[in-house]
């Protein structure tokens, strides 16, 4: 197996689940050496109270052929997010590509409720987590990722900007942060660009994550019982597919053709030819606004 990131160097900020660890593991099948960053290790867990780690992911990272380092890290907090760079500089001395995809938020989002119910301390924590985590990570890693000529910088968010332009994403707080996402992805991209830098804003469709098997009540292994509670979650994928579409884009010589656009996974997994585990191609946000959003029964075919 060709190795297109071998000498390659990333950080994924926000690896230690879902999209995230699977976004690290996918640059470390193609060669690279990856650091995976949060905040919940076997030292201690984040108030998401769940038991994944940051060391589990580099493991996993190293075992798929890359080298995973795992570096605790509260990327809410400047110093420890300039240390992290400050190491990464230390023991590498370069940075091709930064993934920003800190979330954390979910237990705090009140949905399908107008802003005058909402809680304002949790709505405020989650742009904090979902918006300030992202600047204080690039303020850092930027410097660094500008070296040389072709970094990348891949914001992941929740929706493409042409489906969050168009629907309300069911509460004011997550709508801001998933537009506001978007958003950073084409501003770092006018702002790489003399640099020869790109970034992208990059969407899953609907994402297996570890809670969401959870909360289904089931495993990747009988994952398709799902659609007994919700017929639609037949058109979700794993978290690899969205890693795929990472390690493409970082393979890619020409990615900065992609520069400051909005794509999902399943938008690119037509251009790099790459599947999901099951050899599928899931197409969800066209699933979704087709299928879903128009009100017609589930019916996945031609959309996986």
């Amino acid at each position: 197996m060709t190795k297109p990131l071998t000498g390659k160097v990333a950080l994924v900020a926000g690896a230690t689940r879902g999209a995230g660890r699977q976004i690290a593991v996918q640059l470390g099948v193609a060669g690279a050496t990856v650091y995976a960053t949060g905040r919940s290790s076997r030292a201690g867990r984040s108030e998401l109270d769940r038991p994944e780690t940051i060391e589990e992911t580099a493991e996993l990272v190293t075992a798929a052929g890359g080298t995973g380092i795992a570096v605790r890290v509260d990327h809410l907090v400047p110093d420890e997010v300039r240390d992290l760079v400050a190491r990464i500089d230390a023991e590498q001395g370069r940075l091709d590509v930064l993934i920003n995809d800190v979330w954390g938020a979910d237990p705090l989002i009140t949905w399908e409720k107008p802003v005058w119910e909402q809680p304002l301390e949790a709505g405020f924590r989650t742009l904090r987590l979902a918006v300030d985590t992202h600047i204080i990570t690039s303020h850092f890693a930027m410097p660094l990722l500008i070296r040389w000529p072709g970094g990348l910088v891949v914001e992941i968010g929740d929706g493409t900007r042409a489906y969050n332009e168009e629907n309300y994403r069911l509460s004011v707080f997550y709508d801001l942060a998933k537009t506001s996402v978007n958003r950073l992805a084409f501003s770092w991209s006018h702002e790489l660009k003399p640099y020869g830098g790109t970034a992208v804003a990059l969407t899953p469709g609907w994402l297996r994550s570890e809670a969401m098997l959870e909360h289904f009540g089931v495993t990747e292994a009988n994952w398709r019982d799902g659609a007994a509670k919700d017929p639609h979650f037949l058109i979700s994928e794993t978290p690899a597919f969205v890693g795929r579409a990472v390690a493409a884009l970082a393979a890619d010589p020409d990615r900065d053709r992609w520069s400051g656009q909005s794509v999902s996974a399943g938008d690119l997994a037509k251009v790099y030819a790459f599947t999901d585990v099951d050899g599928s191609q899931p197409d969800a946000y066209r699933y979704i606004t087709e299928v879903v959003d128009a009100g017609k029964p589930a019916d996945v075919t031609g959309y996986r």
